[in-house]
């Protein structure tokens, strides 16, 4: 691991001298989302030390696809429900207290059902029958658990699933979001939309604004421009640093900070432009070792991870 790395200097884009400021909010698109993730996972997967475990999560983001295009779209919220959250400095999809359309549920029946049954594990399998052999009061109850951090050990398997098919049900719901309506919250670490926290950073590297950086959601995959060298924990600049592994290609990077020890792992699009955040994050557990023995925490798990 290189050690001492500074981190770029960065700072909001203004509209002086011609340059445009970057938009503040970027609602995800449901049609490409997952896809994007499946394709990606598939390329990484090819030579990596888990290949098999990529593979199936490929598989996984695939079904995701499938139940993010296949299923009728959820009633978006009302523009006055918009503004009266955002009135309130509050994310309107609040992760924890949305009160979900009970089509959610339809979309994880879709996404149990693109699986190959041939080609994933017996243990999955088996958990994927189970989930479909519990009530509908049962799935609710281990969906509420997801969204609060409440995950039992043995629940971990079968909430894989549910937290996929909430990150499907919230893309859809985000997407329909009146994006102008918006604001950043003020704790700007958390998801305007939802109020959940990042899965990674992906600084630009194409666009009206090459350069800078947007936070993604790991529920509803928004994305929200943070300034560049902060960390997006505590909000410090003093001690942070990069962290990456000798020899890479330097796609992903941990942004670490010593004034709170956490790290948020960045991706860098001008090393890849085929670079898909979700995927590559998963792609680099290596990099979340090596950070976390040297002392760090990651800022927010993965929920994939968290529940897988």
């Amino acid at each position: 691991m290189r050690q001492g790395e500074i981190a770029p200097q960065g700072k909001w884009e203004g509209v002086l001298g011609g340059v445009k400021a970057p938009e503040p909010i970027v609602l995800p698109d449901p049609a490409r989302r997952f896809a994007n993730t499946a394709a990606r996972l598939d390329a990484l997967a090819e030579g990596h030390p888990m290949k098999d475990w990529l593979r199936f999560m490929a598989q996984f983001a695939s079904a995701q696809h499938a139940a993010a295009t296949d299923q009728p779209v959820p009633q978006p919220l009302g523009l006055s429900v918009v503004k009266q959250a955002v009135e309130g400095h509050m994310p309107p999809l609040s992760a924890d207290g949305h009160r979900r359309e009970v089509v959610w549920r339809d979309g994880l029946t879709a996404l149990l059902d693109h699986f190959d049954k041939a080609s994933v594990p017996p243990q999955a399998v088996a958990v994927m029958s189970d989930l479909r052999a519990r009530d509908p009061a049962a799935i609710e109850k281990l969906a509420d658990a997801f969204l609060h951090g409440r995950i039992e050990v043995s629940e971990a398997g079968c909430a894989l699933y549910v937290a996929g098919a909430l990150q499907v049900h919230f893309t859809r719901m985000a997407a329909s979001l009146p994006v102008a309506s918006l604001r950043l919250l003020d704790q700007r670490g958390l998801c305007p939309c939802c109020g959940s926290t990042p899965s990674a950073g992906l600084v630009m590297a194409s666009g009206h604004t090459p350069g800078a950086r947007y936070l993604h959601c790991s529920l509803c995959s928004s994305a929200w421009n943070h300034v560049r060298a902060v960390c997006i924990t505590c909000g410090e600049s003093r001690s942070i640093k990069l962290e990456g592994i000798e020899g890479d290609n330097g796609v992903v990077k941990a942004e670490t900070c010593n004034e709170c020890h956490t790290y948020a792992k960045m991706i860098y699009q001008k090393q890849d432009m085929k670079a898909d955040l979700y995927a590559d994050d998963l792609a680099t557990l290596a990099l979340d070792f090596l950070v976390g023995e040297a002392g760090w925490s990651r800022h927010a798990p993965n929920p994939l991870l968290l529940t897988g």
